[in-house]
């Protein structure tokens, strides 16, 4: 059945009384997420189910505001979460190049840091009080004087007896010597040896015997200073017990209820005690390595790695670069003295840490462009911990000495958005995603055209121009927008949801609107902004479009030719597409290599232009080849194309080339076709079909022709029309014409005028094509007989 078409099924208009309904009603905010139930479902889903592998993936193209979208849907709900639990990084007093972690709740990790700041100030304060004291000083001094008297006592004892036997004990740094005397001096060497023999003998007998005696009392002296010294260090220790104790009481009982907390306070005292002298005389002013006794006390500070003070409920983080040190944390390095050093305070989060307990949402384009930052993330998902290393230890042999704080345990809902083709691949190709990822919400990339979702649309428009300052949108804009929203879904009965493409509308009418000096965006305004940005990436177009007027592209749009006729295609640039019109040529003959595409010989047609021609051959054949061998010679041939052509859109403007060379009918040349076709004879839906039109009644307006004009498109397209007001304008003054065909007969008839009827109706298109068959087939019998013949003679 064909149908031509009124201006009214051209474009969908939207009723300006809808708008004066919408203005009486009270104003209300507008959905998060607009005309997007399917992935509404999804994403409630995936936020309320906790159990482990329901992350998110946010699947649709781009420009329908996923993100922004996303953000604010999961916010409300993170709301109404508990605050998740601080995380800080304490010194390991056991191995300070793997600093322990500790859990607090909500809000405690700073005053905590605070709190063992003033810990050790006042520790260092107390302490100095307690060994300044004068019952310490008198105590450690007694200890001093008993250890001195004694000593004095054992070196004085073998002294006064060497004394009287002639012998001087002197000590030196590295021997102690017994030298002879007589008469009170000491001996020279002249003297000794003018002694005798056996006078030297009792000498050296002596000096022999009071060495090992000196020896013994040194021992018992070194005995005597380590038990003085212990007794110190006990008396010491006693001391700063004594003094701190009190202090780190107060911080036990100020945190009783973290474990963690309480175990590190004793670690803490432990560690004072253990390095009284170094805890005193450090320097905390001085920025050098945690090994170096002049920055002893930094090795108390703590590193405060995630606060959720001011956390209300779960935290929701977007991570617009997600690197491995963006994700994970790093540990920072400082220069000293022509190296790089580090140490715990140098720790510092990622996004991961700041997402835990909460929400964290990634662009997956952006994660896969980062070196590790993916098989990173499902390794941190999978074994429920974030890990702070270098990036370099991902290879497993680039290494340097540095922190490797404790991992922190990982609780958080990830949620990836991207592209449906990302989906697809991770799904197909990557084993460990699909458990991970377990809820796909899928962003369509339009919606249905209700009432609820046209008043969405508006209140849309709405908040855009509030929020950005826009001048307020009229009635008849309203209704532009919401045409134009139809016209981006190429379809009535839907609104596109790219409000990405809808919000750069608004913000350029709006500076039309400035240049006019309106107060309100208008529907000139509208219209000025979509031609526009047209026009910015249009020149390819006019190029065209301006050698088709000057024939050097060949198309004609008057008059009736045999076997000629006007397809339409399209062309997409980047952010353009629009319609050209081709002239398909095709010349029929007596032969048996059926239809012809020069385009695939040429090796310039696509597989699907391909299938669409092999399928001319099937409707040929059921129709009118049924009793007769194939008798023809068929060549298609899209002229002045050079380029690589797909798509079956043409396949039957190919076919009506084909039954009008076969029937000798001559075609109208100033109607266009387009619409694919199946091998029973019926005209399917193709795409692009609004730039086709369009672009083909520019042609028609360059070449000045005004009479005898159309597109033929498949019925299937008519909802699909959201045709430019020119155009139907143009349809309303009869100036142009468009028909919707269900099938072949249909298009063939418009096309030449004759009925197309069945092989056994004389007249028709059907039964001239079928009779040139027969009379083919017939002569391609006669010279099969003629061969025979003479291959018999012979």
């Amino acid at each position: 059945m064909k149908r031509e078409l009124a201006s009214e099924d051209v474009r969908k208009k939207f009723d300006i009384v809808r708008v004066n309904e919408l203005i009486s009603l009270p104003t209300g905010s507008t959905e998060i997420i607009i005309g997007q139930e399917r992935a509404v479902k999804a994403l409630k889903f995936g936020l309320g189910i906790k159990a482990e592998g329901y992350n998110i993936y946010v699947s649709g193209i781009h420009g329908t505001g996923k993100l922004t979208a996303i953000k604010n849907f999961v916010v409300d709900p993170a709301k109404k979460e508990p605050s998740p639990d601080d995380w800080c990084y304490v010194n390991n007093f056991k191995d300070p190049y793997e600093p322990t972690r500790l859990c607090l709740p909500a809000g405690k990790a700073t005053p905590f840091k605070k709190d063992i700041k003033n810990l050790i100030h006042d520790a260092r304060i107390v302490l100095t009080k307690a060994f300044e004291n004068d019952d310490f000083i008198k105590r450690r001094q007694n200890i001093t004087d008993t250890l001195v008297l004694r000593q004095n006592e054992l070196f004085n004892d073998v002294y006064d007896r060497a004394a009287k036997d002639s012998i001087r004990i002197k000590e030196t740094p590295v021997e102690i010597l017994t030298i002879p005397l007589k008469n009170g001096k000491s001996m020279t060497d002249e003297q000794f040896n003018k002694l005798s023999e056996a006078e030297q003998k009792a000498i050296r007998n002596a000096q022999d015997k009071y060495i090992d005696e000196i020896k013994v009392v040194v021992r018992e002296s070194r005995r005597l200073e380590k038990d003085a010294t212990e007794k110190i260090g006990r008396l010491e220790n006693e001391a700063a017990t004594f003094a701190i104790s009190s202090l780190i009481q107060e911080m036990r009982e100020k945190y009783a209820s973290v474990p963690d907390v309480l175990k590190h306070l004793t670690e803490v005292k432990e560690d004072i005690l253990g390095n009284l002298s170094g805890f005193l005389i450090s320097d905390k002013t001085n920025v050098i390595p945690d090994t170096s006794t002049n920055n002893f006390i930094k090795r108390y500070e703590v590193n405060v790695l995630v606060d959720n003070d001011l956390c209300q409920g779960a935290p929701v983080v977007i991570e617009p670069h997600p690197t491995y040190n963006n994700l994970f944390g790093r540990v920072e390095k400082e220069s000293y003295m022509g190296t790089w050093v580090t140490d715990l305070t140098l720790i510092r989060r990622g996004s991961l840490h700041t997402a835990n307990g909460g929400y964290l949402i990634i662009q997956v384009e952006e994660l896969f462009k980062n070196v590790f930052s993916w098989e990173s993330l499902k390794r941190a998902l999978k074994n429920k911990e974030v890990v702070i290393e270098e990036a370099g230890d991902q290879w497993g042999f680039i290494t340097t000495k540095t922190l490797k704080p404790a991992p922190i345990p990982l609780k958080v809902k990830v949620i990836l958005i991207g592209a449906p083709f990302f989906y697809h691949l991770l799904y197909a190709w990557d084993s460990n995603f699909k458990e991970l990822f377990k809820v796909k919400a899928d962003f369509d990339s339009s919606m249905n055209r209700t009432d609820k979702n046209e008043d969405n649309y508006i209140r849309f428009c709405d908040e855009i121009c509030k929020k950005e300052g826009l001048a307020q949108l009229n009635k008849e804009a309203v209704a532009k927008i919401i045409e134009h929203g139809s016209r981006l879904a190429e379809d009535q009965g839907k609104l596109s949801t790219r409000f990405s493409e809808i919000a750069n509308i608004l913000r350029e009418a709006n500076y039309y609107a400035s240049v006019d000096n309106s107060v309100q965006i208008q529907s000139l305004h509208i219209c000025k902004a979509v031609e526009e940005k047209l026009y910015r990436s249009n020149l390819i177009q006019d190029r065209l479009n301006e050698m088709i007027a000057s024939r050097q592209i060949l198309i004609d749009i008057k008059g009736k030719k045999v076997g000629q006729v006007n397809g339409l295609s399209v062309i997409m640039l980047g952010d353009i597409e629009f319609g050209i019109p081709n002239r398909i040529t095709c010349s029929t003959s007596l032969g048996k290599d059926g239809i012809i595409a020069i385009e695939r010989e040429a090796e310039l047609s696509g597989p699907i232009h391909t299938k669409g021609v092999m399928i001319l051959t099937g409707y040929l054949t059921e129709k009118y080849i049924q009793e007769k061998p194939i008798s023809l010679n068929a060549r298609l041939v899209f002229e002045q194309s050079y380029g690589e052509i797909e798509g079956d859109s043409a396949s039957s403007s190919e076919l009506y080339t084909i039954l009008s060379g076969l029937s000798g009918l001559p075609i109208q040349q100033g109607i266009a076709v387009t619409g694919s076709v199946n091998q029973k004879g019926e005209i399917q839906a193709v795409g692009g079909i609004n730039e086709k039109i369009e672009g083909y009644y520019e042609i028609c307006k360059i070449l000045g022709q005004e009479e005898g004009l159309g597109v033929i498109i498949p019925s299937a397209n008519i909802r699909n029309l959201m045709l430019k007001e020119e155009i139907q304008e143009a349809i309303k003054q009869n100036k142009f014409k468009i028909w919707a065909i269900d099938t072949i007969d249909d298009g063939i008839e418009i096309l030449t005028g004759v009925r197309a009827g069945s092989p056994q109706e004389e007249g028709s298109i059907s039964f001239l094509v079928n009779n040139r068959l027969n009379q083919y087939a017939d002569k391609m019998r006669a010279y099969a007989l003629e061969e025979l013949e003479d291959a018999t003679e012979n």
